[in-house]
């Protein structure tokens, strides 16, 4: 029996009723409702409570029937019973069904069985106890009985819940039970599909391709507009609603793999303690995007989740309305621009009909507005780039990783080192390591290359696509397990196809026969890899041989990072000489890093050609669109080698008027375009303290030194917003010439001073300290008493989480310290001095 193959529907305002009508009514010598009962005991048509006749069972099922055939009827279910014509389908169905609902008298079971039991097995017993009911139906009416007396079923048990408490009960405890089993279960899946990261390069030889989370998951820093930095663990707690923005590579799948794991593990820091007991649900958009955000039971399948069919139903139902789940929506960018307001939609209304879960949503920035889900009382933060610190971090547990698999013992230390030195001194490098992605291939290829590393964005990733696809083998003389030995320019090129066909389709995601399909295609016309294998071959050698592509769920392939699918979309676009295509599509946000990389990877007159198309005036195009384009002309300069002057000047003409932001969301939009952008703003000396502020957040929104020179001209502002802006922005920046050139300039009257590491505590130490300082980082209280200034000192927050060291008495070594800010997590403090007026902030 199989009701899905062919379900119908069944109005509960029509069949309740009927249903009911099946059962003695309540009264003196009814059935008792505290203990189970027999089935044949409760119908209305035998016994001594009778009330239906035998006609009375043909007319109900006669109804139950014509409901049924009112939406879903197969082919002939009306007229074809193997009779007389018109009606003699519907006569024999209703005969049929009559049949099987006199068999409830003598059914050998109770109302709990059969409520435990569920409604398909129920239909099961009821066929088996009336074996001759659908026997004459031709195959068609048959498929469609069997569906009716599923549909009939299910209301039946939902009737004998109601009936009883004795029977609800039961069926609660025993979804409790059957809830516990699966969550079990569902938490090592959950391990097992998340509990690793790829760390480029350390599968140099026979090691594997993926280290566990636990050694290669790196603290991500997150921010806000109006508040200083803080670990994400820090930033996620006591919060049930978060946005989350982070560029491409930033971490923010991997923050989601790492929150899904550690909530499934029960292992969690003490600030995120609220969420152990909690079911994490994974859910990346690309994955559901195109029949859009999924009913609660369908979590699992429409992610194509292993465990999805073994889930008991109304299980993710009763999870989040007991408030019990933590929702990670993942890659909202992921969308097409068309579908993200449906998706806006759904983050509206579930959180509301469920409330008590919790949700981290994230995003590219560009893909959503600011304040997209602030009426949903959704908080917004940020993935930062990495701090000089974070950067040191990554490295050193790159290199700590690596040293696992036993090679090039003797030359680590040396690599870590030098690499380190590099990213300090070297600025194009330093402008590059960022974030995690970008971190780790540059500690690949600096390993690979044995100390050499590539400088810009496309030679990093021409050199990144040479050691995945070639050196790392061929230098190690590896004999290819699978017999095909490929050279690197027919890999990429297959790639490209797999690559180009997701850009061209909106995807970044496959169906593994869509891949075989367009292999198939191209394989004639790549003569060296048609030679060695058929699609299927070639396939498992880029899966398995690359480092470039993943089967996230089985009959599924994607690439292991998007920049890598953009990059290679891009080079296919170029190769065939596709400009105008992407002119079309360029005021889409998820099209900015291929049209960016296209621009680095075509020739001169084709970047002229581009550009010259991006700033063109286009029939119908929406103003917001037309500003889109030219802004992304001007983030393409900084990526062609060479460029006609006459359109360089052009773009700038175009774009002049356009990097005079109106609003602070235009303001912090700028500064994705990167350094082009401080050529481009206007003198701030002039303007007013609005604009000043604006400007200001532009070119902090800008992580290269080169920001500096033009801060400079705004340090001497009087204005709160602007100082403040300022002193926020030092983490990104070299310590020592940002304390020198910045800190050192700004006026102190109420404005707190970031310091979020020991650099730029001492930093501030050299300065004279400074009395209102913002601590970010977590510090010792040995630290912060050497560092503070003690005579200057007078408000003090503490914004990191401080932990188990909640004794504060070291706060008497400021004499002056009247005022000290606490977040709420911290509340619980002791010791802290007389006279110091303690506020509790949720900032």
């Amino acid at each position: 029996m199989d009701p899905a193959a062919n379900s119908v529907r069944l109005a509960p305002d029509v069949v309740v009723p009927l249903i009911t009508q099946l059962f003695a009514a309540g009264g003196p010598g009814a059935p008792p409702v505290d203990r189970p009962v027999r089935i044949s005991a409760l119908v209305s048509f035998q016994g001594d409570r009778r009330t239906l006749t035998e006609r009375d069972l043909t007319r109900i099922a006669a109804a139950l029937v014509a409901e049924a055939l009112r939406d879903t009827a197969p082919p002939g279910a009306r007229d074809d019973g193997g009779g007389d014509g018109e009606g003699a389908g519907e006569r024999a169905l209703t005969d049929a069904l009559a049949r099987s609902l006199h068999a409830l008298g003598s059914v050998d079971m109770d109302d709990v069985r059969a409520v435990r039991l569920g409604p398909e097995a129920f239909a099961r017993h009821l066929a088996v106890a009336a074996p001759d009911a659908g026997r004459e139906l031709p195959p068609a009416a048959a498929r469609l009985h069997t569906a009716v007396l599923y549909a009939v079923c299910d209301r039946i048990l939902r009737f004998l819940v109601q009936r009883s408490a004795f029977v609800a009960r039961g069926l609660a405890e025993r979804a409790a039970d059957a809830d516990a089993a699966f969550e079990e279960v569902y938490a090592r899946a959950i391990i097992a599909a998340h509990d690793h990261l790829t760390i480029y390069g350390i599968d140099l030889a026979h090691s594997p391709d993926t280290w566990p989370l636990d050694a290669a998951y790196l603290s991500l820093e997150t921010e806000t507009d109006a508040g200083p930095t803080a670990p994400a663990e820090q930033a996620l707690a006591g919060r049930d609603r978060v946005l989350l923005w982070g560029v491409a590579g930033s971490g923010k799948t991997t923050l989601v793999q790492w929150l899904a794991v550690s909530v499934a593990r029960g292992r969690l820091p003490g600030q995120l303690s609220r969420l152990r007991g909690r079911v994490p649900f994974v859910l990346p958009v690309r994955r559901f995007r195109q029949g859009g955000f999924p009913p609660p039971d369908r979590f699992l399948s429409a992610v194509r989740h292993p465990r999805a069919d073994a889930q008991p139903d109304g299980w993710a139902e009763r999870v989040l309305s007991a408030g019990r789940g933590l929702l990670l929506v993942d890659g909202i960018d992921e969308a097409p621009e068309g579908d993200r307001e449906q998706l806006r939609q759904a983050l509206r209304e579930l959180p509301a009909r469920y409330p008590g879960n919790v949700w981290l949503v994230t995003s590219r920035p560009s893909a959503v507005r600011e304040n997209w889900l602030a009426s949903e009382r959704f908080t917004e933060l940020k993935l930062a780039p990495l701090s000089r610190e974070g950067v040191t971090a990554f490295i050193q547990r790159w290199h700590a990783a690596a040293r696992e698999d036993g090679t090039d013992l003797d030359r680590l230390g040396s690599y870590e080192e030098t690499l380190l030195d590099a990213v300090r001194i070297t600025r194009d490098l330093g402008r590059l390591a960022t974030n995690p992605l970008m971190c780790g291939l540059i500690c690949a290829l600096h390993r690979d290359r044995r100390g050499y590393l590539p400088r810009g964005r496309k030679a990093l990733y021409d050199a990144a696509l040479s050691m995945l696809l070639e050196r790392r083998d061929r230098e190690r003389a590896m004999v290819p397990p699978d017999g095909i030995d490929l050279p690197q320019e027919p890999k990429i090129r297959l790639l490209q196809k797999l690559a180009h066909w997701m850009l061209v389709n909106g995807r970044s995601e496959m169906d593994r026969t869509v891949a075989l399909e367009t292999f198939a295609q191209h394989l004639p016309a790549i003569p060296h890899a048609a030679r060695q294998g058929g699609p299927e071959e070639i396939y498992r050698h880029l899966l398995h041989r690359t480092g470039l592509l993943r089967e996230p769920t089985p009959g599924s392939v994607d690439f292991v990072h998007r920049t890598f699918q953009d990059y290679l979309s891009a080079r296919a676009v170029v190769e065939r000489h596709d400009f105008d295509f992407l002119i079309d599509h360029a005021h889409l946000d998820d099209w900015e890093e291929v049209i960016r990389m296209s621009v680095a990877l075509a020739r001169p007159d084709e970047c002229a050609y581009l550009l010259e198309g991006l700033l063109a005036a286009r029939k119908d195009s929406r103003p917001v669109h037309a500003r889109h384009r030219k802004l992304l002309a001007a983030a393409c300069l900084e990526h062609a080698t060479e460029l006609d002057p006459t359109v360089r000047s052009r773009v700038h003409r175009y774009t002049r008027d356009l990097v005079r932001p109106t609003s602070l969301e235009a303001a912090r939009a700028l500064g994705w375009i990167g350094p082009i952008a401080l050529e481009m703003l206007p003198d701030p000396t002039g303007v007013s303290d609005e604009e000043a502020h604006r400007l200001a957040v532009t070119a902090t929104s800008i992580a290269d030194d080169r920001a500096i020179d033009y801060l400079t001209r705004l340090r001497g502002r009087t204005s709160w917003a602007v100082r403040s802006q300022l002193a926020r922005a030092w983490r990104r920046y070299d310590t020592d010439r940002y304390a020198e050139e910045i800190i050192a300039h700004l006026d102190e009257r109420e404005l707190d001073f970031p310091v979020s590491d020991a650099a730029e505590l001492d930093a501030l130490h050299r300065l004279g300290g400074r009395p209102c300082v913002q601590i970010s980082g977590a510090f010792s209280p040995e630290q912060l008493t050497a560092g503070l200034a003690a005579d200057r000192l007078t408000e003090l927050w503490l914004s990191y989480d401080l932990g188990d060291d909640l004794d504060l008495g070291w706060l008497a070594a400021f004499p002056r310290l009247h005022t000290l800010r606490l977040s709420p997590r911290n509340a619980a403090v002791t010791g802290v001095p007389e006279g110091v007026q303690v506020i509790v902030t949720g900032n």
